[in-house]
């Protein structure tokens, strides 16, 4: 039976790229890194307050070769704060390509972009 979601892969054109991006941006940190020296190389990231919840920056390239029916656009992902103005001035202020808030149902949600011209929601959560 599943409990929870423990990690989500996200494919990349440029891991080290990639990590830059999560980490100085939005304030995640390196759980951990592998590298078989044979082009499989994974990183764990994952926001700093204990989430239980991490991402994995796979090289698309490398898995692409490697699983050539594999689907390796975005996934959806909806990311929580609990501060959604203070986030969205951060990202502003770090000139991070973010939508407008919009007023849902469930709460206040905006979009933003990372280094890749992919696109993450981030939702209220209070």
């Amino acid at each position: 039976m599943l409990s929870k979601i423990g990690q989500i892969m996200l494919y990349v054109n440029n891991q080290d790229n990639a990590v830059k991006f999560w980490t100085e941006n939005l304030g995640f940190t390196v759980i951990a890194e592998e590298n078989n020296d044979q082009g499989f190389r994974w990183i764990e990231i994952a926001p700093k307050n204990g989430a239980e919840t991490s991402l994995i920056l796979h090289n698309k390239d490398f898995v692409s070769k490697m699983s050539p029916g594999l689907n390796l656009d975005t996934p959806s992902l909806m990311f929580f704060t609990e501060d959604i103005e203070q986030l969205y001035n951060d990202l502003l202020n770090k000139k991070i390509t973010v939508g407008e808030i919009v007023n849902m149902p469930t709460g206040r949600v905006f979009n933003f972009a990372d280094n890749e011209e992919n696109y993450f929601a981030v939702m209220e959560k209070k």
